[in-house]
């Protein structure tokens, strides 16, 4: 049972989900509480937001992702809920060459990477994840408090999480492997 939800864009929730991407790349957004972002949790919902969606933003082999998120787009008003997170790693990159050196790991475009990385202070954290899907999508109504740029959000009622199955078989550890030691720090 699950009752914590990360905010990210319907076209990332759809990379993580089809295991075309295994990290998340998070700068954190302007309502967060203290103004800063935090590595929180290490299980999350998956909740795919379509505010942020920008075409000039995905790389354009992702575009199809892009499509994909919008035709399974619920009704206005409802989150569906269809996969959660488990965070194998995290770190604070403060370099944007180490971050622009993670193009091939992620949807964004490197300008996507270098705007997110500058924004306020700078550095972006990455998160090393597996996904796993739920056995039965939940839909929740949006509340009025979920709205606004901020990453965590605290359900009513926890989704069920038993029979959840991982999207790909082996988990990002080979992803893991290939980035610099130095790069990597347990949650």
């Amino acid at each position: 049972m699950l009752s914590i939800a990360f905010k990210e864009w319907a076209v990332i929730c759809e990379a993580l989900l089809q295991g075309k991407q295994s990290l998340i790349l998070r700068k954190g957004g302007i309502a967060e509480d203290g103004g800063t972002f935090k590595p929180e949790h290490a299980e999350f919902l998956l909740y795919p937001t379509y505010f942020h969606e920008h075409r000039a933003g995905i790389k354009p082999a992702f575009l199809p992702l892009l499509e994909a998120a919008e035709a399974a787009r619920p009704p206005a008003g409802v989150v569906r809920f269809t996969h959660f997170v488990r965070v194998e790693s995290v770190t604070h990159v403060t370099d944007l060459d180490r971050a622009l050196a993670l193009d091939s790991q992620h949807a964004w475009t490197p300008n996507v990477v270098e705007q997110r990385f500058h924004y306020r202070t700078p550095g972006l954290y990455v998160f090393a994840v597996r996904v796993f899907k739920l056995a039965q999508p939940a839909d929740v109504i949006e509340r009025p408090e979920f709205a606004g740029c901020k990453t965590w959000m605290q359900l009513d009622t926890p989704i069920d999480t038993t029979g959840a199955t991982p999207v790909l078989a082996d988990g990002p550890a080979e992803f893991m492997l290939s980035l610099p030691a130095t790069l990597m720090e347990k949650l």
